[in-house]
C-alpha cells in the first residue's frame, strides 16, 4: 500500500517538477540559439570581434610609431620587424592599418548611429500621424533617395571641407563632414521600415488601450509601439556599419577623406596608389581588412535578421 501511495505521489509531482526544471527561454535567449545556428554569421562574429579587440588594444601593445619619416625603411617587405611592411617613408604598416583600424570603425559605428536615429524619428512620426506629414516626410525620402550617393558626397565635401577643418580642426573637421555626410544620405530604408511597421501597428489593441488610458503621444510612440520595430532596425544597423566603412574608404581613396597624417583603412589605400608595382603589400593588407570587415559584418547582419524573425526563432 506504501508502495502504491508513493507511485501514486511520484506520478503528480513528476508533471510540476518538470515544469519547474525547464529552463526559462526568453526573447533573446531563443533569438542568441538561432543566431549561433547560422554557422556564417558565427564566424563573422569571431572575425568582428577580432579585428575591433585588435583594433582597440593593437596600438598599445605594437607600439611602434605611426608618424615620422625613415627612408632607410622604406618600401620594406613584410618581415618580423614589420609583419605588414613598411609604406614609401619608411612607416610601419601594422601600426597604421590598427590606426586606420580604429578610425574607420569609429567612422562605421558612429554615421550608422546617427542614420538609424534620423530614419527611425521619420519613420515613427510618418507611419504614426500618417496624412499630410505621412505625404510630405515621404516626398522628401524619396528626393533623398533619388540622389546619387557618391557624386553627393564628393560635391558636399568638397564644397565643405575646407570650413569645417577651419572651424573643427583638420581631423575632427574631416570625420565630422563625413560622419554628416554619409548619416544624411543613407537614412532612407530605416525610415521606410519604421514607418511600415507603424502603420501595421499604431491600430493594435494594446495602442488603443493606452489612448484610452490618456498616455500621452510621445510615450505611445518611444514605449508602447518603437520596442516592437526594433529588430528590422538592429539588422540594418549591423549591415549599414559595412557600407559605411566601404563609404569612407571609397572617399579617402579619392582623395577627399583623411589627411595623411590620419590612416584610415581607405587613406592607406590612397597612399598606396603609386606602389602598386614596387611594394604591393602597402595595399593589400588595409584592403584585406577592409575585405574582412565588411564581409563578416553583413554575415552578422543576416545571422541577425533570422534570429529576429519570429517565424524562425523557437
Amino acid at each position: 500500500m506504501s508502495q502504491a501511495r508513493a507511485d501514486s505521489f511520484s506520478a503528480t509531482a513528476s508533471p510540476t517538477s518538470g515544469i519547474r526544471a525547464q529552463k526559462v527561454r526568453t526573447l533573446w535567449s531563443n533569438s542568441w540559439r538561432q543566431f549561433q545556428r547560422h554557422r556564417l554569421a558565427m564566424v563573422g562574429l569571431v572575425v568582428v570581434t577580432a579585428i575591433f579587440i585588435g583594433t582597440l588594444v593593437g596600438p598599445f601593445v605594437w607600439t611602434k610609431k605611426i608618424g615620422g619619416v625613415n627612408f632607410a625603411d622604406a618600401s620594406l617587405a613584410p618581415s618580423l620587424d614589420h609583419p605588414f611592411g613598411t609604406n614609401d617613408i619608411g612607416q610601419d604598416l601594422f601600426a597604421r592599418v590598427l590606426w586606420g583600424g580604429r578610425i574607420s570603425i569609429a567612422v562605421g559605428i558612429t554615421s550608422v548611429l546617427a542614420s538609424i536615429s534620423l530614419g527611425t524619428i521619420v519613420g515613427a512620426i510618418a507611419g504614426y500621424f500618417g496624412g499630410r506629414i505621412d505625404g510630405w516626410l515621404m516626398r522628401l525620402t524619396d528626393l533623398f533617395l533619388s540622389l546619387p550617393q557618391l557624386p553627393f558626397l564628393l560635391m558636399v565635401i568638397y564644397l565643405f571641407r575646407e570650413p569645417v577643418r577651419q572651424m573643427l580642426g583638420p581631423e575632427l573637421g574631416i570625420f565630422f563632414l563625413i560622419v554628416s555626410v554619409i548619416a544624411v544620405t543613407s537614412w532612407m530604408p530605416v525610415a521606410r521600415v519604421v514607418r511600415a511597421s507603424f502603420l501595421s501597428l499604431k491600430h493594435k489593441e494594446f495602442v488603443e488601450a493606452a489612448h484610452a488610458l490618456g498616455v500621452q503621444t510621445g510615450r505611445i510612440i518611444f514605449r508602447h509601439i518603437l520596442p516592437n520595430v526594433l529588430s528590422p532596425v538592429i539588422v540594418a544597423a549591423t549591415i549599414g556599419v559595412g557600407g559605411a566603412i566601404i563609404t569612407e574608404s571609397a572617399l579617402s581613396f579619392l582623395g577627399l577623406g583623411f589627411p595623411p597624417d590620419v590612416p584610415s583603412w581607405g587613406r592607406l589605400l590612397y597612399d598606396s596608389l603609386n606602389f602598386l608595382e614596387v611594394a604591393p603589400h602597402m595595399a593589400i593588407f588595409p584592403g584585406m581588412f577592409i575585405f574582412l570587415a565588411v564581409v563578416s559584418i553583413n554575415y552578422v547582419g543576416d545571422g541577425l535578421r533570422d534570429a529576429l524573425d519570429p517565424r524562425k526563432t523557437g
